[in-house]
């Protein structure tokens, strides 16, 4: 074998990268186990640990904290760990009203209401729409008419085409939605949530947000749907407010008792690291903001404060040395978890420094704090206008520290003096000295003569700009600003400028986002999930093991050691790249299991051949290997087309299952093909013996001799009968199509006792407005209820009043037993719009790929006719299957997303094994051109039973494994798999194979011709 030593290096590498990026969910799930014992059951003592672990060293050797280990720790997707999925839609329509001014004109708002009607089932984008709209109702209108207007008079023509108009408006509407994705991602980032996903999706106008973990739907969803606020505030100097903070520590001593052992063992954990962190002298710089006017220059004044240095704590050191952490708690409980803003003058006095900053909090004491402060008897002791409000980012470099600065509230009506709303642009900009990155933002006529005002009462005081209630920035007023022009200067990176001008026009136009899909998951269901998804996980990899073995002998042994490599690179792979872990996932990762022996079976029939023929152990080895390889790799990348296909135009569980599948793919030709040469290698230079039969399996099907082009007819029949029973069944009957293809809020609810359909039936239809759809799922405990209520409703609060009415409505069951609810997932009539396009053309897709594929890998059209129609078959078959067994079995069969990502399997599957049959059948032809035709494609069809039979055997025992102990929710999943695993496997030997045959047409069978 060639290249050793560099494959060799090569596993060695990326072996120790994969150990590398799985040690940190081995160290992270260490910490919890931690937790757990010492918490022993109590949720809130846990988490308070987990907590102060967040920032402490946890990793030894490299120095990563808990809350790093966490964030680089296999990734579990919603479905495994509980948390919500939402896809939001950011309003473009909207953005164009506000572009318009509002506008009234009759035309503009008819065409927009055709193009929102239209948009429900198109794939164009909405701007699209509209100029469609607006064209076919006003042949001869002009949108300058409407959208000439006083705020767009410098960006517009008044002149204007309305293709020039168009351009405009769409470079505003993408504007827009840029702002909202920043906006949308600073809200996900600021909410503390472990592992988010958030991120655009591409040719949309949507924002997809996973938040793992998460409790509180209601808050997340108020979170992501609620409008930019945008605000400027007057603020208080820390000189004003550090006395007061001195009088609230006193007042919180006398206040808090401690009397509670957990609340004490929690806050004593919390002061051993806030002493020990006070002797570590902080990052002492602050970047300075600096507000400039078009000819006055406002430089900011804030101070560099040294906090927690050894001679500047907030104790001396004999104090601290005499005091314990634990008295430290009871004697400072608001400095405790506040560090002041103040600094050493040269008199060595402690004094406040300057600016709104009043102190300094670790991130994971904010809740504390806001907890102290939030006391009537100590909110008693500030300034009635005062209120408190977080940095919007770190402090410091290690992203551990929050500052907490002083806003000085309007007492009139608690508004603050200026909002968003007045800014008419934001951008980023170069300086004219130095070329330094800065933010040029301009106003209207009643925000610059606000802000002149304003500016010229805080001469020397800081304003502070803030968004969704955090402050993103407070320069210091030099100079009354006029105009309503200002550039904000600074250190700024060229990001960091550009994300803060879109912060501030973010009030320019309004572009609210509305939750379209939503999906959530109960950390109960998903620990299920884990656990049914290992169950059948290793029953399944057990089974291969074994099989491997008993077939193959000590050749077994090489494909298992190769298997588990290949499992252990493909894990590793997952966690390095940060991909999320799904149920859908997991059954990718077992099929793998499945076709990953594919490679190795293929091999291993060869080399047996090349055993037959009288060839040496070590001689049959390398042709076996090199008479395999054309196989596998078309086998391989047509299965590998397919799933890049999936992931491409697949989401939310076809995109997870496809990136395992695509990964498991890679890692198992690299195991298959390397590693068992290696091992094979290694046996027959130290004179191993080495087996690739027992002495059962010697002999299997090697003098068959099955004519299946002969009996061809008889099984067109049958696969005719078959499919023509389904499609009499889906015109008929239908199929049972699930929100996903046709909008709707599905709800999979656990009641304590088993409770009646039909009852929770005629409640619900109180409170839904109509009768939903009840069905037992799995257990006779647990209902799936599925409505449209609310669905075209795109008020706010929507998703809300269809929760309180399905709580209501359950609550009022006859002897009503207590209940959960698993998982809810909500599909707007949009996104089932697109999902069903999306199915459409990825299967299309697929099917012309493959057949490109085949017919530039084969030279004659008859192949990838044949496959085609093959997988044409097989999928019908599956589609009918499905539609006669509904309701007949005791699971569901709905037609969901997770069904597409089974039958883009199902056609994967079914072109690896023909193009396998495709394969040897070119080979024979090749080898026997003097023989008639028929008799070489018979040949050619039985020597590969042997491969055929060995991987769907295979393959069908693991999807079994899954079936039987996978669980309900992936149960219709796998149902369909191992539909198309069997009709697969019988298409490849006697529909595909016997089309070519008949698609070549010959007049004669001889070869010669």
């Amino acid at each position: 074998m060639q290249n050793k030593g560099l494959i060799w290096t090569f596993i060695v590498l990326l072996t120790l990268a994969c150990l590398y990026q799985l040690s940190f969910t081995w160290i992270a799930q260490g910490v919890e186990t931690e937790a757990e014992e010492f918490a022993n059951g109590d949720i809130k003592l846990k988490d308070a640990y987990l907590d102060s672990m967040s920032s402490e060293a946890v990793y030894p050797l490299l120095g990563f904290t808990y809350g790093e280990c966490k964030k680089y720790e296999i990734n579990l997707g919603l479905d495994l760990k509980g948390g919500m999925n939402v896809t939001l839609e950011v309003s473009i329509e909207d953005v164009v009203r506000a572009i318009s001014g509002n506008s009234e004109d009759p035309a503009f708002l008819s065409a927009m209401s055709t193009a929102k009607e239209r948009q429900k089932n198109s794939q164009e984008d909405f701007v699209t729409l509209f100029k469609n709209a607006y064209t076919e109702q006003n042949p001869s209108g002009r949108l300058t008419s409407v959208f000439y207007n006083l705020e767009n008079k410098e960006k517009i023509a008044r002149d204007a085409t309305n293709e020039e108009v168009i351009e405009f408006i769409r470079e505003e509407t993408d504007a827009a939605f840029d702002r909202s994705f920043e906006v949308i991602r600073t809200r996900v980032n600021l909410f503390g949530v472990a592992q988010p996903n958030i991120q655009k999706l591409e040719g949309s106008d949507r924002i997809l947000v996973e938040l793992p973990g998460v409790k509180n739907k209601e808050r997340v969803r108020q979170l992501l749907q609620g409008t930019a606020k945008l605000e400027f505030w007057e603020t208080f100097e820390n000189e004003e407010i550090y006395p007061r903070l001195e009088t609230a520590n006193d007042k919180l001593k006398l206040l808090l008792g401690y009397t509670d052992e957990s609340e004490t063992a929690s806050d004593s954990i919390q002061a051993e690291e806030t002493v020990a962190e006070s002797k570590a002298e902080l990052d002492s710089v602050l970047s300075e903001d600096t507000l400039l006017s078009q000819d006055v220059s406002l430089l900011d004044t804030e101070e560099s404060l040294l906090l927690g240095s050894e001679d500047e704590s907030l104790s001396d050191e004999e104090d601290e040395a005499s005091m314990s952490a634990e008295e430290f708690a009871k004697e400072n409980p608001l400095f405790n978890v506040l560090r002041p803003a103040i600094f050493q003058n040269e008199q060595g006095q402690y004094q406040a420094g300057q600016g709104p900053v009043v102190g300094f909090v670790a991130i994971k004491d904010t809740g504390k704090v806001n907890q102290f402060l939030n006391m009537p008897e100590v909110k008693a002791v500030f300034p009635a206008k005062l209120r408190f409000l977080w940095a919007a980012k770190p402090y410091d470099e290690e992203g551990k520290f929050l500052q907490l600065l002083a806003i000085k509230v309007n007492d009139r009506d608690g508004q603050a003096p200026l909002e968003g709303d007045v800014i008419i642009d934001a951008f980023q900009s170069f300086g004219q000295f130095g070329g330094q990155p800065e933010i040029t933002m301009k106003m209207n006529a009643f925000g610059a003569k606000t802000w002149k005002s304003l500016t010229r009462e805080n001469i020397e005081k800081s304003i502070a700009i803030v968004l969704d209630d955090f402050v993103y920035s407070f320069p210091t007023v030099q100079n009354e600003i006029s105009g309503g022009v200002s550039v904000i200067t600074g250190q700024f990176e060229i990001e960091e400028a550009q994300l803060i001008a879109n912060i501030l026009k973010a009030g320019k136009l309004p572009a609210p986002a509305r939750i379209v899909e939503e999906a959530i998951v109960g950390p109960s269901l998903g620990q299920e999930s884990i656990n049914s998804g290992l169950t059948s996980f290793l029953i399944a990899l057990l089974v291969v093991l074994l099989y491997m073995i008993f077939y193959y002998n000590k050749a077994g042994i090489a494909s298992d050691i190769a298997l588990i490599a290949n499992l252990f690179f493909l894990i590793g792979v997952l966690a390095s790249t940060n991909i999320a872990l799904t149920l859908p996932g997991i059954a990718g990762i077992v099929l793998t299991i499945g076709m990953s022996v594919d490679a190795n079976v293929l091999i291993y029939e060869r080399i047996r051949e090349e055993i037959r023929a009288g060839k040496g152990i070590r001689l049959a080895v390398t042709d076996g290997y090199s008479k395999a390889y054309s196989s596998i790799i078309d086998a391989n990348v047509t299965t590998l087309l397919t799933g890049i296909i999936l992931w491409i135009f697949g989401s939310g569980p076809i995109e997870g299952f496809a990136k395992t599948l695509v990964i498991g793919i890679i890692t198992s030709l690299f195991s298959a093909i390397f590693i068992t040469r290696l091992i094979f290698t290694f046996m027959l230079d130290k004179n191993k013996e080495l087996k690739f039969s027992s002495s059962i399996t010697e002999n299997i099907l090697q003098n068959v001799n099955f004519s299946f082009l002969s009996k061809r007819k008889i099984f067109y029949g049958i696969s005719s009968v078959i499919i023509i029973a389904g499609l009499a069944s889906l015109s008929m009957k239908g199929l049972n199509y699930g929100i996903d293809f046709q909008g709707g809020r599905s709800y999979l609810v656990r009641f304590e006792q088993p409770v009646n359909e039909s009852d929770v039936r005629k409640v619900l239809k109180g409170r839904f407005e109509a009768e939903p759809e009840v069905k037992t799922f799995g257990e006779l405990n647990q209902l799936k209820i599925t409505t449209d209520y609310k669905i075209d409703d795109e008020s706010p609060d929507a998703d809300q009043i269809v929760d309180q009415a399905l709580n209501f409505g359950l609550s009022e069951l006859p002897n009503a037993s207590s209940y959960e609810v698993m998982s809810s997932v909500k599909v707007g009539p949009t996104i089932a719009d697109d999902i069903k396009t999306a199915a459409f053309w990825s299967i299309l897709f697929s099917m012309i790929v493959i057949f490109l594929y085949i017919l530039f890998r084969f030279r004659k059209w008859q192949y990838g006719l044949g496959a085609v129609a093959a997988i044409f078959h097989d999928v019908l078959i599956v589609l009918g299957l499905f539609s006669i067994l509904d309701g007949m079995l005791p699971f569901s069969l709905e037609i969901d997303q997770a069904f597409i990502a089974a039958i883009l399997t199902v056609v994967g599957y079914s072109i690896n094994d023909t193009v396998v049959v495709f394969d040897r059948i070119r080979e024979y032809l090749g080898l026997h051109k003097k023989q008639e035709y028929n008799d070489v494609v018979n040949q050619a069809l039985n020597s590969t039973l042997s491969r055929t039979i060995n991987t769907s055997l295979t393959t069908f025992f693991v999807l079994l494994m899954i079936f039987l102990f996978g669980g309900e929710v992936i149960r219709g999943f796998t149902f369909a798999l191992l539909i198309g695993v069997s009709v697969g496997t019988y298409s490849s030997l006697f529909i595909a194979s016997p089309l070519v045959v008949d698609l070549t047409s010959r007049g004669s069978k001889s070869q010669k011709k």
